[in-house]
């Protein structure tokens, strides 16, 4: 197998231009990369995976304790330098978590997934109990009020048809938003609990087969998951939960104040099927017989469970019921682990890849995919460097815990070193979810967008007969210029690195119809039938990640091509004239085209200084220097008005989604507010930084010469 690799690896011309490097070091980069690229295998990634999705293995938990022993064991044994940090977080586990039904009659809704049939793994251990983490305790009881999928937009129709939710039980679907802001808009209109459910339209029999006989969401299944918006632990938001903290009461803690529980689509079946719509004329008639009217009911809100949907409030009703840990007890031990291989020119310079190990459940996909990923790309890297060849940048294989509960591991650590990562990170490579299905994706900073291409070239597809990763990648793309990057808005690891501290990020995987995101039955026999089966997936997406670790770390010059990042910012900049002109509002982006423009010179500019002194086989340190303050110039200390933490202008979650990425924040969200002055400073704003950037491109040709 290593063989047959090798050759289609090698079939690239060995003295074709390699951005960053010099013709003698491209050469021995390619040999090496493909070297790497041979060892990642498909029966060790099985091997990983089965043992840390052995069991569910939530974070703070005893199992996931034994997943951090595991992959610090499996790092060592690779020959790393192994640690792991510890923080104590605020992370209230669910003592108890009951719905009823309370009228028209009253019933208990079970709650639990239960095995099915064939699945040892769901049978075998104790399940995660199903709730939403940072959910609040209460218990309380209303009618029933369906809210679509529980979009702001969702609550703006209700009140165009005078149906008010304060004081009821709303009952949402999932999807099209993030859950935290789905437990946001239900709080802020006056919801006494929400119910949140995945409608088989989504991601169960509407969209396939059911598991086991299929990869969608079986009728008992649950997605859990959490509803806190902020990143990181909590109770001390902004700064590391290190020994002596200062903690910040519940009260202060920006998490949702009334009870959020996940359901089941048969248990939102038990809900849904007998509410009726304002003015029906239910009274004093069973559910039976009543005759409702839904006029306007709008046709995206009828999902896939077999009857008409309609709002509401009532007849029914429901209870929930749900208390959790309290004072210490709330607080639990998560764990980072490191595994670090020391650089031999630039040790201080940090190429980083992490994803995290907690899970809702065994987690093959999310993430011990990822992770077995990574451990896979550490022994490919180790191997080589114990066959004589150390990487110039340090190496840093991380996993990080509580990403479930809102990016806590990953964030505490950035917090925690942010010195030392603003100062030194190169780039930061994140997998999470890397093998669930055939389709490959990736989201990533617009500078290095380029060399994951030309990586992606010269890993061999996993899919039979296909060339390359990137060949299989363009011809499953709609597009006809090549496949499409997503954006670092937000939602995964990368957050800290990239959003914080302005760190280039890359995200990649292969990806498929699912349905048991967050649920018991994310393990090893689904992925084994749907979502990898032979594991060549989980090996494809390691030898990705140790070529591209190594092509950024043993780069003579850092391979950032920020001639595209310009002409991909200029392109974004059209879509702050649409939201200007959607909220009516006159902008003049002149000052950001202009900078974008000299950005766009200026990198233009240091490529061709680039390439020629690698023409002449050496270059000064001191441009990496000045190519890490590029990306950085585009932060502001201060954040977003709406989100110190997010620092990034570039980039960042849709701060009403979630999900959903926008381009400029900072504009952006002035263009929404409606305050036209306000407008005007971002954008000067915005036009000024990209105006550092490029003075630190300027910089970093001047270092060249």
């Amino acid at each position: 197998m290593r063989c047959t690799l090798s050759l289609l690896v090698l079939a690239a011309p060995l003295g074709a231009q390699m951005t960053g490097y010099t013709s003698a070091n491209a050469t021995a980069e390619r040999t090496l990369e493909a070297s790497v690229i041979a060892r990642p295998a498909p029966a060790t990634a099985d091997t990983i995976s089965r043992t840390l999705s052995h069991e569910p293995h939530m974070a703070g938990s005893q199992a996931q304790a034994r997943t951090r022993d595991y992959v610090l064991a499996r790092m060592k044994q690779y020959g790393l330098e192994t640690a792991f940090r510890s923080y104590d977080v605020y992370m209230p586990y669910p003592k108890s978590v009951r719905v009823w039904r309370t009228a028209p009659d009253t019933t208990e809704l079970a709650l639990a997934e239960g095995p099915v049939a064939g699945d040892s793994t769901s049978s075998a251990f104790p399940q995660i109990p199903v709730f939403n983490g940072y959910g609040a305790a209460g218990d309380v009881s209303g009618p029933v009020v369906y809210v679509n999928y529980g979009l702001i937009e969702d609550y703006a129709h209700l009140d165009s048809i005078g149906v008010s939710v304060a004081g009821k039980v709303v009952l949402a679907r999932y999807g099209h938003s993030f859950r935290g802001i789905k437990a946001r808009e239900a709080e802020k209109h006056g919801a006494a609990a929400l119910l949140i459910y995945s409608d088989p339209a989504d991601d169960g029999f509407a969209r396939g087969d059911v598991f086991p006989a299929g990869p969608m969401r079986p009728e008992q299944g649950v997605q859990r998951g959490s509803v806190m918006n902020d990143n990181g632990d909590p109770s001390t938001p902004g700064y590391p939960s290190n020994p002596g903290a200062k903690r910040v009461s519940v009260s202060q803690m920006s998490i949702p104040h009334i009870p959020v529980v996940p359901i089941s689509y048969h248990n939102a079946a038990e809900l849904l099927r007998g509410v009726r719509d304002k003015g029906a004329p239910c009274e004093g008639v069973g559910i039976s017989v009543c005759v409702a009217r839904d006029p306007e009911l709008p046709a995206a809100w009828q999902g896939g469970l077999p009857f008409r949907y309609h709002v509401g409030p009532g007849p029914v009703a429901a209870r929930v019921s749900v208390s959790v840990d309290t004072g210490s007890a709330a607080f639990k031990t998560i764990w980072d682990t490191f595994g670090t291989v020391r650089g031999t020119t630039y040790p201080d310079e940090l190429v980083i890849i992490g994803g995290h190990r907690d899970a809702w459940g065994p987690g093959t996909a999310d993430n011990v995919s990822g992770v077995t990923a990574v451990l896979e790309a550490a022994r490919a890297v180790a191997d080589e460097v114990k066959a004589g060849h150390r990487p110039k940048r340090t190496i840093v294989f991380a996993t990080w815990d509580a990403e479930e509960w809102g990016l806590i591991g990953s964030t505490e650590y950035v917090e925690d070193d942010s010195l030392r990562i603003a100062r030194g990170a190169v780039m930061y490579v994140n997998l999470d979810v890397a093998a669930a299905g055939p389709n490959f994706g990736a989201t990533g900073s617009p500078s290095l967008r380029e060399t994951l291409r030309s990586v992606l070239r010269e890993v061999p597809s996993p899919a039979p007969d296909s060339g390359n990763v990137y060949d299989t990648w363009r011809h499953s793309s709609r597009d006809t210029a090549g496949p499409s990057f997503g954006d670092p808005g937000g939602g995964s690891d990368f957050a800290g690195f990239y959003n914080h501290l302005g760190v280039p990020i890359m995200d990649w995987g292969f990806g498929g119809p699912t349905g048991v995101y967050h649920s018991a039955y994310d393990d090893y026999l689904w992925m084994t039938r749907f979502g990898d089966p032979g594991y060549v997936r989980h090996a494809a997406a390691a030898r990705i990640a140790a070529a591209m670790l190594l092509r950024v770390a043993n780069a003579d010059v850092l391979p950032y091509d920020y001639v595209e990042y310009a002409q991909t910012m200029r392109g974004d900049v059209a879509g702050l004239a649409k939201a200007a002109a959607a909220k009516g509002i006159a902008v003049s982006l002149g000052p950001i085209y202009s900078a974008i423009d000299t950005l766009e010179k200026s990198a233009k500019a240091f490529a061709t200084a680039r390439d020629a002194a690698l023409g002449r086989g050496a270059v000064s340190g001191k441009v990496n220097a000045a190519l890490m303050r590029v990306e950085r110039a585009l932060t502001r200390p201060e954040g977003l008005k709406t989100r110190p933490w997010y620092r990034n202008l570039i980039f960042a979650a849709d701060e009403d989604n979630g999900y959903a990425n926008v381009q400029f924040p900072s504009v952006t969200e002035a263009i929404r507010s409606g305050d036209r002055s306000l407008v005007d400073r971002e954008i000067a704003d915005l036009a000024a930084r990209f105006g550092a950037a490029a003075h630190a491109l300027d910089d970093a040709s001047a270092a060249l010469r």
